[in-house]
């Protein structure tokens, strides 16, 4: 177990939305402990917040969105991701539009970004929501499952008929290194006659080779190749780390997907927290001896896992 983590600088960023083409400015600014991830709207004069958690979600199509207190940001899986692989638990996410930033598709450039920043201990513990019961979601060959487990593990599975696809799966242990090492850089992809209809449906925007790798019928069109041989299972595994990020604390279990997608990953989420009867919460409300920048928020966010577990 660990101490709360944030960032020691604020940094910033600035790309085009995925879906939206509209040019976006993010930046990433230390928080208080408990706070958990915040994003920020700075498209008005209002400064309007919403913490990234399951109870904000909005449905979309092919990306994770939450919505509330008069805004909605789009797309803040990748950005979600690279704070959870890295073990940052408080932090604002400040944007100027309704998306975040694409980047190049993958969680690599707000890794850098990261740890361009620093990221420092904060003088609380920091809790984990402990899997002791198996839950699972499945629609017809879709499924996504979490078991107990003594460490934090993800595998996944995707089948495409594509001859550079198939069968992938992927087992990840997770921790700031792997996540660095093995799943940051693996991109977002789609399929040619797939991003074509998008186009056309005024969706995907913003999606191009230098941020999407695209399927042809029988190779892909990037001229840069693959990051992976598996690059397309080890982005799913991103995804999921960042879908997983609106539980708003690290879990520890084996989560295990099949053809997934974004949909499934929060419906299980959801799934989690309400059955408290499957999980225990390790570490809430302990204090560590670090020096603190800031004060700690009056409202600890883990009261509602706290009063789930108590009823």
């Amino acid at each position: 177990m660990r101490a709360q983590q944030t960032l020691a600088n604020a940094v910033s960023c600035a790309g085009v939305g995925l879906h939206s083409g509209q040019p976006v400015t993010l930046t990433l600014r230390p928080a208080p402990p408990n706070s958990g991830v915040v994003f920020v709207n700075r498209n008005g004069k209002d400064g309007a917040s919403l913490t990234a958690s399951i109870e904000h979600l909005v449905p979309t199509e092919l990306c994770t969105a939450i919505s509330g207190n008069g805004f909605q940001v789009k797309t803040i899986e990748h950005v979600l991701a690279a704070l959870a692989g890295l073990d940052v638990d408080n932090a604002y996410v400040e944007v100027d539009a309704g998306e975040a930033p694409v980047m190049d598709g993958s969680a690599a450039h707000f890794v850098r970004l990261i740890r361009s920043a620093g990221i420092v201990p904060q003088s609380r513990r920091q809790p984990y929501l402990k899997i002791t019961q198996p839950l699972e979601v499945v629609d017809g060959a879709r499924r996504v499952r979490i078991e107990p487990s003594s460490t934090t593990k993800i595998t996944y599975s995707i089948h495409y008929n594509h001859p550079l696809i198939k069968t992938q799966t992927y087992v990840y242990e997770h921790s700031a290194h792997a996540f660095e090492r093995e799943i940051a850089d693996a991109r977002t992809f789609g399929f040619l006659q797939e991003v074509e209809a998008l186009w056309a449906r005024g969706l995907g925007q913003g999606g191009s080779l230098d941020n999407t790798i695209i399927l042809s019928q029988d190779g892909i069109l990037n001229e840069s190749g693959l990051r992976f041989a598996n690059e397309f299972v080890r982005h799913k595994v991103l995804d999921l780390i960042g879908d997983f990020s609106l539980l708003s604390v690290p879990f520890i279990g084996h989560v295990l997907a099949e053809r997934s997608g974004h949909a499934m990953h929060t419906r299980l989420v959801q799934q989690i927290l309400n059955h408290p009867d499957s999980w225990v919460l390790l570490n809430a409300d302990e204090t560590v001896a670090v020096p603190e920048p800031r004060p700690a928020m009056a409202a600890p966010r883990f009261a509602s896992l706290v009063a789930l577990q108590a009823s």
